[in-house]
């Protein structure tokens, strides 16, 4: 898909060029669509759009979030936005392939619960416990893996 978006940039550059249009313009716009298939996401743009901030206000997480500490200059003295870079967070919320590994996350953890509680003997009561923090781990984990799969989706949709 990036390659075929880039051959088209480029192929419109090309007859933007032949055509004789502005050069600079031209070359800007190959460049930005360039720029667009690698970076790909305007996450905030998208953030905007789905009105998220407004959504969080209205449910009280900004409220809550301030009543317990958290504030935009206690995030910024706790280096917690480079800190989610250097994890990976926000890259990974711009990259397209992370919707889909967290969808197979998801399905595998649904799958893998009730798989394992079957393979578990129920003979002693350790196995017994066993079975029940296996299925939690793998229906809490594999619900939050489907909700975060479809809102990352949502939040790369670009319109």
């Amino acid at each position: 898909m990036a390659l075929l978006v880039s051959s088209m940039a480029t192929t419109l550059a090309f007859a933007t060029n032949t055509c004789g249009y502005n050069k600079k313009a031209a070359t800007m716009r190959s460049a930005s669509s360039s720029k667009q298939t690698t970076s790909g996401i305007k996450l905030l743009t998208n953030v905007e759009k789905l009105r998220l901030l407004t959504k969080a206000e209205k449910a009280g997480l900004l409220s809550a979030a301030e009543k317990a500490g958290f504030s935009l200059s206690s995030i910024e003295k706790l280096g917690l936005l480079s800190k989610a870079e250097e994890l990976g967070v926000l890259s990974a919320a711009t990259d397209p392939s992370t919707p889909s590994a967290l969808f197979t996350l998801s399905l595998a953890l649904l799958g893998l619960g009730p798989f394992l509680v079957y393979l578990v003997p129920e003979e002693y009561p350790w196995e017994i416990g066993l079975q029940v923090v296996v299925a939690l781990v793998s229906v809490l984990g594999g619900s939050a893996a489907f909700a975060a799969s479809n809102f990352v989706s949502n939040l790369q949709k670009s319109s």
